[in-house]
């Protein structure tokens, strides 16, 4: 693997005052998560579109979308180095880890599949096709505890040849969720316009997805999780009006969500000031803002107490320690 450079791009440096003033409070029940003495870190930068964070603490290394690059970056805790951990990715995006402690992968484009590396190397495909039709370009991903898979299949990848491969749409925005018995692939929802980020509640009672291309807003849907992995009672949990766009989002142990976050671009008034990432409480009301010179596409969180918050936004990866943890751990 060839080590990448860090580089040093203009408009941007970590602050030197505690509390960072990235990290916003906007409402007073956030300030138990804000860390007096953390800032916002810069990891590695000088990438094209950072997607799909996901922490390998075994390792002590994070691996993350570079999805224009068609690569996956890998880079290390210890060392602070970044690396190519695998060229042609088939344009993966997002990613999670299953129970035993596997990489799995959303490949959004060319392979059009959710795949597993095996811990020999070896790629398995878990799905590619849904009633004999390919799936759109899956987005993101997410194992729960009993081991069912859950992903996002948009049509975000095929419409141009950067950031995947222009190609015929052959199935509606769904989601799906891969049966941890008998590895069938059910599809569980249809009826969401551009499904994005989704994450499941701390007791995995409520799946959480995104509406990415709903109008004239950006929204998050809140379902009921059966026993038998069926969806109930869809309710509309946050409603964001206004500028900024949801993007992926994750669950901590109290139940906030948080989001990847930013402008949807020039048209919205201080179109800058949105990116990062914004935080939600189990009652959908905005609570924080890590501000960030980028906006931030996904996070998840790692580091050995589970409360290190990594942020793949645009060119760059970025981390914050906050009084936190993250409800999946693998």
């Amino acid at each position: 693997m060839n080590n990448l450079p860090v580089e040093t791009r203009t408009g941007w440096a970590p602050s030197l005052r505690y509390p960072d003033p990235a990290v916003v409070i906007l409402d007073p029940s956030f300030a138990k998560y804000r860390l007096f003495a953390a800032s916002v870190e810069r990891l590695a930068t000088g990438f094209r579109w950072m997607e799909g964070p996901v922490w390998f603490g075994d390792g002590r290394f994070l691996l993350a979308s570079d999805v224009a690059s068609n690569r996956i970056i890998r880079w290390d805790e210890v060392t602070g180095v970044a690396s190519v951990y695998r060229e042609s990715s088939n344009y993966a995006n997002g990613h999670t880890r299953d129970l035993q402690g596997r990489l799995i992968t959303c490949e959004a484009a060319v392979t059009r599949r959710i795949s597993r590396t095996e811990h020999d190397g070896r790629i398995t495909t878990l799905a590619d096709r849904f009633e004999g039709k390919r799936l759109n370009s899956p987005n993101d991903i997410v194992c729960q505890s009993n081991g069912a898979i859950w992903f996002t299949d948009p049509p975000f990848q095929l419409a141009n040849n950067y950031e995947g491969r222009i190609a015929a749409q052959e199935l509606p925005h769904a989601v799906y969720r891969i049966d941890p018995n008998s590895g069938q692939l059910h599809q569980v929802i249809d009826d969401l316009a551009g499904p994005n980020g989704l994450c499941f509640s701390p007791d995995e009672r409520t799946l959480y997805v995104v509406e990415s291309r709903a109008e004239p807003s950006r929204r998050v849907w809140a379902y009921a999780v059966g026993k038998d992995g069926k969806l109930s009672n869809k309710t509309l949990h946050i409603d964001a009006q206004g500028p900024g766009a949801f993007d992926g989002i994750k669950c901590d142990v109290d139940g906030n969500i948080w989001a990847g976050w930013g402008s949807n671009g020039a048209a919205d008034a201080d179109a800058g000031a949105l990116d990062g990432v914004m935080v939600f409480n189990p009652e959908g009301r905005a609570i924080g803002h890590i501000r960030l010179p980028e906006r931030c596409a996904n996070l998840c969180f790692g580091g050995a107490d589970n409360n290190r918050l990594f942020m793949a936004s645009s060119h760059s990866i970025y981390a914050l320690y906050v009084n936190a943890r993250g409800a999946e751990r693998r």
